[in-house]
Parts: structure tokens; C-alpha cells; sequence
């Protein structure tokens, strides 16, 4: 696949994919990078907040990943109240955080199915009191059946199917909710 494949790179600039991802910590010798990034019209604290409820449903694909049941469409107060060790999206754990900055998660279970995963998503402020949500995700699949299942080509367009999906339902509900917005939560 090439290095520019819309596939490994969705949405993110050169320099964004050169720059420190904690998740970087977390696997080393991955078999796959994949990078993700979004503009959002809304402040990194307030998408911050929304990453946080990824404690809960992985806001993509509501019939495929969360058994059908819908995505909270209003914060949950609480789910901001990190602590390591924490489960995300059910499969996920979380390792590392910076509050209003960063959430990092590691695959701590199912990895017979899909491997070892790390990833991280980065709120970081842009321009006029938005941001630009940056994801990277790095994984190993050659022992998750899944992976073996599927190779090496086919997960990072999964990947970005569900995680493209994922971005942009976590960037209309920040939009929806950043000050000065006309748009009311559903």
C-alpha cells in the first residue's frame, strides 16, 4: 500500500504525521500507522470532553459497534474523571492522559481477535477557538485472527471506515455544543 493511501493517512498533513504520539510509547515495532485528523469548529477542552465519553460507545457505527443501541448524544457528566486503567469502546484500556489535551488506549482485550492496538487522539487548539483532532493508531495484527484473517491491506481501510465515521459524529456534537453555536442537541 502506498505511504499516501488515503487508507494509512485520512485527513492529516505531513507534519502531523512526523510529530510524538504517546501511543508511540505504548507499542513499539507496530506492523501498521495509521493517521487520522478533523477540524473542528469547537474549543480542545469541550472535544476533550467528547473523547471522554468514548468510555462508553465508540460513536460510530451504532448498529455495527454498539449492538445496535444509540450513541449518547449529550455529555454524561462524569466520564471526564479519568484515571488509568479505565475501559473505552469495551476493548480498550486507558494508559496515558492530559486532561483537555490527550487521550491514550491500549487493546486489553479481545487481542486474540484483533492483535495489539495503541492509539491516541490529540485535541490540539487551532485558529479562532478551534482545534484539530489528530488520531494515531498503531497496530500489530499477525497473531489476532482478525488480522490474519484479513491482512495487512485490508485493516487500515476498516480502520478508516469505522474511525472516519467515528470523527465525524464526535465533530458535529462538539460543533452542536461549542459556544455561540445555533444548533440544538437532538
Amino acid at each position: 500500500m502506498r505511504a499516501s493511501s488515503a487508507a494509512l493517512i485520512w485527513g492529516s498533513t505531513p507534519a502531523e504525521r512526523e510529530l510524538p504520539f504517546p501511543c508511540d510509547r505504548h507499542l513499539a515495532d507496530p506492523d501498521g500507522a495509521y493517521w487520522r485528523a478533523i477540524d473542528i469548529e469547537a474549543p480542545a477542552p469541550l472535544v476533550f470532553r467528547w473523547l471522554c465519553q468514548l468510555r462508553v460507545t465508540p460513536y460510530s457505527y451504532d448498529l455495527l459497534d454498539n449492538l445496535g443501541r444509540p450513541s449518547p448524544q449529550t455529555l454524561t457528566e462524569g466520564l471526564d474523571q479519568l484515571e488509568l486503567g479505565q475501559r473505552f469502546m469495551t476493548m480498550f484500556e486507558l494508559v496515558e492522559f492530559e486532561h483537555d489535551r490527550q487521550i491514550t488506549l491500549l487493546a486489553s482485550r479481545f487481542q486474540w481477535i484483533f492483535g495489539e492496538v495503541a492509539v491516541s487522539y490529540m485535541a490540539l487548539p487551532a485558529g479562532a477557538g478551534g482545534c484539530r483532532l489528530l488520531v494515531k493508531l498503531l497496530g500489530r495484527y499477525h497473531y489476532g485472527r482478525i488480522g490474519r484473517l484479513l491482512g495487512g491491506w485490508t485493516m487500515p481501510w476498516l480502520d478508516l471506515f469505522m474511525m472516519r465515521r467515528q470523527l465525524l459524529n464526535l465533530k458535529g456534537l462538539a460543533e452542536r455544543d461549542a459556544p455561540g453555536s445555533s444548533r440544538k442537541p437532538r
